[in-house]
């Protein structure tokens, strides 16, 4: 069942699984999961449903979601939710932020899974997570990425480009990743950039903002000067499947990597987690094909 579902109701407990957010309208979970558990191995059938749910109704709402097999958390959610669970993977607890959570005969344990959807988002495109890399934004998903940039090089070089405004925050992200470096004992190139100040030369431009997203898709983080020295770019935004920034990456005659894969791969491995589930190369392929094509029907 896809239906959007009022949290107060008592059809919440009849849903093995759901995605919980607000404002959650036009969420592609319910397809993306009801697919991959269509394809997973060794579950039966699982019904996904959509939960908006208001921050201020959490606290209270916690007794139904314990009665999910499992469920998705996105904004506003993903910090707020620690304090209710049970456990907390380490990769969640480093990053502190949860977007899935398994209940085990009453305990809740909460992961993330956004940095395999973006590693196996570029590994399915052959584009390697090495070189000099720049993350545009400071924001949740730009750490994620920055996070796994710095764990897949030896001696990482990677620059943090941000708006003014975000310059802060920015810097504050390169310090964590120092940090880490120091700690692993470990050397590497960080820096920070203003985001109208970068010149490119990258083998890796990431996309962690939401610059180009549907309805302002006429809009682009970078100038087709600065995509025209990268060797490949990644945009975290999904809608639409093509944004400028991937067109005027193409254009320039750089390798694109586009939202949709990293969305569905995190919620493969979401799945991975729930039951162990394990999917065909191929199968993901299809679904990400399909996924594009059902946004593309709801956003017409």
């Amino acid at each position: 069942m896809n239906e959007k579902i009022n949290c107060t109701e008592a059809i919440c407990a009849a849903h093995n699984f759901a995605v919980i957010g607000h404002p959650i309208a036009h969420t592609m979970s319910p397809f993306i999961h009801t697919k991959l558990f269509a394809l997973g191995n060794g579950y039966p059938a699982a019904d996904y449903g959509v939960i908006d749910l208001p921050p201020e109704e959490l606290t209270a709402s916690m007794p139904r979601l314990r009665e999910f097999s499992g469920f998705n958390i996105t904004i506003p959610h993903k910090q707020a939710i620690i304090p209710h669970l049970d456990n907390l993977d380490a990769k969640a607890a480093f990053f502190h932020s949860v977007n899935t959570v398994k209940n085990e005969n009453g305990r809740l344990t909460g992961y993330t899974t956004d940095g395999a959807g973006f590693t196996r988002a570029l590994e399915s495109a052959g584009v390697p997570l090495t070189g000099r890399i720049a993350i545009l934004g400071a924001g949740g998903a730009s750490r994620v990425m920055a996070f796994e940039a710095l764990d897949a090089a030896q001696e990482p070089d990677i620059t943090i480009a941000a708006r003014e405004h975000s310059l802060p925050a920015a810097q504050a992200l390169c310090n964590e990743l120092e940090q880490v470096l120091q700690n692993q004992g470990r050397k590497g190139r960080l820096s920070v950039a203003r985001l109208d100040a970068l010149s490119g030369g990258f083998d890796l431009l990431v996309n962690g903002t939401p610059v180009g997203m549907y309805p302002h898709a006429d809009a682009s983080p970078v100038s087709a000067g600065v995509l025209a020295h990268c060797a490949a770019v990644f945009d975290a935004v999904y809608n639409p499947d093509q944004t400028m920034l991937l067109r005027l990456a193409k254009e320039n005659g750089a390798k694109t990597v586009g939202g949709m894969r990293m969305l569905v791969e995190q919620a493969a491995a979401a799945h991975e987690i729930w039951y162990g589930a394990t999917f065909r190369e191929s199968d993901i392929d299809a679904l990400c094909r399909e996924a594009v094509e059902e946004m593309e029907r709801i956003f017409a």
